[in-house]
């Protein structure tokens, strides 16, 4: 069986979801930094829901700076996680004040100063915000994608990475997190992926996926 590659995931992927984008509501770099950090440990749906009213009611850092953060923390109660979140909100918007003349930062080394903000979330800000290229997004999806596939055999977040970037071409690295994010959800997903539906199946080896084998001669 030929072993399936970054590019080829890429090939086949992106004929499948033309359209992959960022699935969070933003208009600014700033609501974008919120959403996700709201993002985290909660669905995108759900998070599309509360910023609706809270981008209406915050629309600059100092909004979310001066705001008491008990007002703040219900307003993003049902993001769940809310008192950290609200903090995280907070502290960088502040800071964002205070170094960076009210506007979101444009480098990864600048983001990660941000209270609540990783490698992911300054990854996803600074690409689709900014068209800024600086690594590659890894979350759920792209941690369970990229195993499934074979395209990794790390585990720590920052080492999948770092693998994924060595063999993605710079101007996909924010595109393959779309993709896999796109793919996790419809076809494959945590339990009971698809693969028989899957446009990948005849290179995919299926690592870790329990209760599919394969055919003699089957795609």
């Amino acid at each position: 069986m030929q072993k399936l590659s970054v590019d080829v995931v890429l090939r086949k992927l992106k004929k499948l979801y033309p359209d992959a984008k960022c699935s969070l509501d933003f208009t600014t770099p700033l609501d974008l930094l919120v959403a996700t950090i709201l993002s985290a440990q909660c669905t995108d749906k759900r998070v599309n829901i509360v910023t609706k009213s809270l981008f209406k009611k915050y629309r600059s850092p100092k909004d979310y700076a001066s705001v008491p953060v008990l007002e703040l923390e219900g307003d993003i109660h049902s993001c769940g996680t809310f008192r950290m979140k609200a903090k995280a909100i907070q502290t960088s918007c502040r800071l964002i004040l205070d170094q960076f003349h009210g506007d979101v930062p444009r480098t990864m080394k600048e983001m990660l100063m941000l209270r609540g903000v990783g490698r992911k979330t300054a990854a996803i800000v600074l690409s689709t915000a900014y068209g800024i290229i600086e690594g590659i997004p890894v979350d759920t999806h792209c941690i369970r994608l990229s195993h499934r596939m074979g395209l990794t055999n790390e585990t720590v977040q920052g080492k999948i990475e770092a693998d994924l970037m060595k063999k993605t071409p710079r101007k996909d690295w924010a595109m393959l997190s779309h993709l896999f994010v796109a793919h996790g959800r419809n076809i494959c997903i945590a339990r009971s992926p698809k693969c028989s539906e899957c446009v990948l199946r005849a290179m995919c080896p299926r690592k870790g996926v329990k209760g599919i084998k394969r055919k003699k001669g089957t795609k």
